[in-house]
């Protein structure tokens, strides 16, 4: 057992593993760890539990996320970091950067030879199954040659203390490998909370690893230019390491795109843009191999470019790192490492590995077998992401079956030696913790050789019971700190020598699918703003019919609430009688209800609300950490309202006002995050026609049909306080609500921010200064409907829209009659503008099938 010091932390530490990074081999606690845990002690429990805290809570306002598939909580899990970092002094890491950067470099060769020469397989090294028989080999890879000094240009390790007291490897990851940018966030999140212990223990910075890491992708240039055109690929925001993508994103200053943001065109890639097409030159792809080209590879793939392994081919782009590298994520290769590092390197491995059978050959086939259940068995690709056994942990029926499966397809199999992996401490919310922990080491290309993190991802297991470590089941993660016994030269210069010309300039260098979210994000704010603010307005008459005991069907009230059912479009709702079942008028409360959560009915507040947080999540990228802090408050108040079983009237106007305040703080926050030229007028177009369009229907269902004087004069009200102008109308007329005026201020004045005119007149200017409409003389389709719309609207007179033809017409012909025209008008613009700027439907198809196993 380890001994006991004077740090009253350590005092309280117990662990029943032998195999803890805080103890050497002689049982006695390092050095550095105990200089961390004087500082731990300075604080005090309640110091340190507070200092966690601080880091829950900066994560959760800086929006750090990682998606959980079928998660009951949400894709959006907040990313958990524990406040005791994870500490190996520079001696004993330097011994791991070399090894890394041998298994680099071997792995680099293998990956070459794979899709080469072949020589490993030629010479009897590796069976050709290990290759040939893992999914993420490629044949339409083959023979391609690249441009880079490396084919592997990241490479990715996961490290775990063994018995012996070394850092083993554990997983091989090179197809994609995630977690770069949750390390750097880990480290900036700790520097800021733990500052004093930061500088004191003398960590090692990560400025210089990312600023290779930023040259390295320059160099990718096959044009060898100063300044490429370098973009991040990402499937899209429901991966699970979506945040990463868009946080490097905005770290390096990279365009995010997604595959149908890119084309292929005379043999080049392009990113379309709203000005046209923009040639790229370097991709750092985050799309699995299978998926990146639906021509050659994946035919059902919506994530790759159609075409990508034909520009690649003609060397004219750059992908990093290459499709088809999932090959070497492959641990069937692990019990060939040896072979393959005194085959290339004549050298033995610097970094041990775990103790591997590939069941392919019949000796080890039996070996395992026979000892299934104190072994840990894969497949040799990660063909299924719980396809790992753990033979201990199976029922004999599933041992059998297991056994079964190696028999039928033993190429396919690799079982490993079962090791305790060392522990370190956590904090819980009683006292320190031992828990297994893993880490995920970054290695990069750096010319002809290879650099390594000074650091990087320490994931956790969830309980000190569980072997598995994975953020998927649950796990936490921690900094990890490579110290000096030396103070640390803080570089002074925080700026990168070079910088290519990859920022987002202009509308000319918006991606298209980015452009597209942006314009859905205005129009889902704003559609969930005026329909928040209308469902208000009748709540509120519903709790007063309710408070003074009258009909429900009374005349005022079933005028909003039909306009509630065409402003939302929940067809049938109030508007029409159904076939079969109940009328809605019969319970308004309950379809009221329905309108408000259903977030599976299309046109419901609650699907528009998911809809405005799919569309703002694609493009968090763009965003403040303010807006971020302001959408986090809306997802938590609505959970907290859906969550409510029976709320009452009065519950859900204070819910409603709670949203509306929210959103209107999201809206004014949304200009200080990016300029109208990055984006931000797509934005504005979309809020500003989704306004209008509402406007419209809301005017044609509670003004274009004469009611009783006291109904109509009622709902004159009703529309004047939803549109939050029945102060400006007292302000501006001082009168009684007269139809005539109203129609003056919310449709025709020329200078209210919040009338028809208005919006449709901004929309005007806005729509002007888009690419397609600055090439010549001519209108646009789009800004020909626009301006359609607005004559129409100046040309038009209040005392002639108000009136009646005869006294005994119920419908005011002319105004519904112009209310009808602008709403095709907006229509037309809408589709329009979706069509020049928005089509993402080009598809490729391949003149024969092929098969991808999943």
């Amino acid at each position: 057992m380890p001994t006991t010091t004077k740090t009253s932390w350590l005092n309280s530490y117990t662990t029943k593993f032998g195999n803890d990074e805080l103890f050497n081999s002689n049982n006695d606690v390092k050095g550095y760890w105990k200089k961390l845990f004087t500082s731990f002690d300075k604080l005090g429990e309640s110091g340190l539990k507070g200092r966690q805290k601080d880091i829950d809570w900066l994560l959760l306002e800086n929006g750090v996320t990682y998606n959980v598939y079928n998660d009951p909580k949400g894709m959006h899990r907040p990313w958990n970091l524990n406040v005791v970092p994870l500490v190996m002094h520079r001696s004993e890491w330097e011994n791991v950067e070399e090894g890394l950067k041998q298994r680099a470099e071997l792995l680099n060769l293998v990956l070459k030879d794979a899709y080469g020469e072949r020589r490993l397989i030629k010479d009897g090294v590796i069976p050709h199954e290990v290759i040939y028989g893992h999914r993420g080999f490629l044949r339409q890879c083959s023979g391609i040659e690249y441009t880079t000094d490396k084919l592997l240009s990241i490479y990715s390790a996961d490290l775990a203390r063994g018995n012996d007291g070394r850092l083993w490897v554990v997983n091989d990851r090179t197809e994609a490998p995630s977690g770069m940018g949750y390390a750097l966030e880990n480290r900036s999140t700790t520097s800021r909370i733990l500052p004093e212990m930061y500088t004191r223990m003398n960590v090692k910075r990560l400025s210089n690893f990312f600023k290779e890491f930023h040259q390295m992708l320059i160099d990718a240039s096959p044009s060898k230019k100063d300044n490429p055109n370098i973009v991040i690929l990402t499937p899209g925001s429901h991966n699970e390491t979506y945040f990463e993508h868009a946080y490097m994103a905005s770290f390096l200053g990279y365009p995010l795109v997604q595959g149908n943001d890119l084309v292929v065109r005379d043999g080049f890639l392009w990113m379309k843009s709203l000005q046209g097409l923009k040639r790229i030159d370097v991709v750092l792809r985050r799309v699995d191999d299978a998926f990146s080209d639906p021509l050659e590879l994946r035919e059902d793939s919506h994530l790759g470019v159609a075409g990508l392994l034909d520009v690649v081919r003609r060397k004219n782009i750059s992908v990093i790192n290459p499709v088809g590298s999932g090959v070497i994520e492959n641990p069937g290769l692990i019990p060939f490492m040896p072979a393959i590092a005194k085959y290339f390197l004549n050298e033995d491995l610097i970094l041990p590995q775990i103790a591997s059978w590939w069941c392919g050959q019949e000796k080890e086939k039996s070996y395992v077998l026979q000892n299934l259940s104190n072994l840990v068995v894969k497949r040799i690709d990660r063909t299924n992401r719980e396809s790992i056994y753990f033979g201990k942990f199976l029922t004999p029926n599933e041992l059998e079956s297991l056994k079964q499966q190696i028999i039928e397809r033993p190429y396919r199999f690799v079982a490993q030696e079962q090791i305790n992996f060392s522990t370190a401490p956590n904090l819980t919310q009683d006292a320190l913790e031992p828990r297994n922990v893993v880490t995920r080491a970054f290695v990069i290309a750096n010319g002809d050789h290879y650099g390594v993190m000074p650091g990087g991802l320490v994931r956790v297991a969830p309980d000190s019971k569980t072997v598995r470590v994975s953020n998927q089941r649950g796990g936490t993660s921690k900094d990890f700190w490579v110290v000096e016994d030396h103070p640390i030269k803080e570089d002074k210069n925080k700026n990168w020598e070079q910088k290519s010309s990859i920022a987002i300039s202009g509308l000319d260098d918006l991606p298209s699918l980015t452009a597209e979210n942006l314009y859905w994000a205005g129009r889902y704010v704003g559609r969930t703003l005026v329909n928040a603010r209308f469902i208000r307005t009748v709540m509120r008459q519903m709790a007063m019919v309710q408070n003074r005991d009258e009909k429900p069907e009374a005349v005022k009230l079933q005028v909003l609430l039909k306009a509630v059912t065409h402003l939302t479009g929940t067809y049938p709702g109030f508007a029409e009688k159904p076939k079969e079942g109940p009328q809605a008028m019969e319970n308004p409360y309950d379809e009221m209800l329905s309108v408000i959560r259903d977030q599976d009915r299309v046109g419901s507040l609650a699907h528009t609300i998911g809809m405005f947080s799919n569309s703002y999540y694609s493009i968090r990228n763009l965003w403040s950490s303010d807006m971020w802090r302001v959408f986090e408050d809306i997802q938590k108040l609505w959970q907290a309202f859906q969550a409510d079983e029976n709320p009452s009237i009065l519950k859900i106007l204070k819910v409603l006002n709670q949203l509306i305040t929210r959103l209107i703080a999201f809206m004014g926050l949304i200009e200080e995050s990016i300029m109208v030229q990055q984006g931000l007028l797509l934005y504005f177009i979309g809020l500003q026609l989704e306004q209008s369009m509402l406007t419209i229907t809301k005017c044609r269902s509670l003004l274009a049909v004469k009611q009783e004087t006291q109904v109509e004069y009622d709902i004159l009200e009703y529309l004047l306080t939803s549109h939050e102008s029945l102060n400006i109308y007292r302000y501006s007329y001082r009168s009684y609500i007269q139809l005539e005026h109203v129609v003056d201020l919310v449709i025709l004045d020329v200078e209210y921010a919040r009338s028809l005119t208005f919006l449709i007149n901004r929309l005007q200017k806005d729509i002007s200064r888009l690419p397609h409409s600055r090439k010549d003389q001519q209108l646009t389709s789009y800004q020909k409907y626009v301006f359609s719309a607005y004559s129409k609207l100046r040309l038009a007179e209040s005392s002639k829209l108000c009136s009646l033809k005869s006294k005994d017409d119920v419908v005011r012909e002319e105004l519904d009659k112009l209310l009808g025209e602008l709403s095709e008008l907006l229509y037309k613009t809408s589709q329009s503008i979706t069509g020049t700027y928005f089509n993402h439907t080009d598809r490729q198809t391949q003149m024969f099938t092929q098969s991808f196993p999943f």
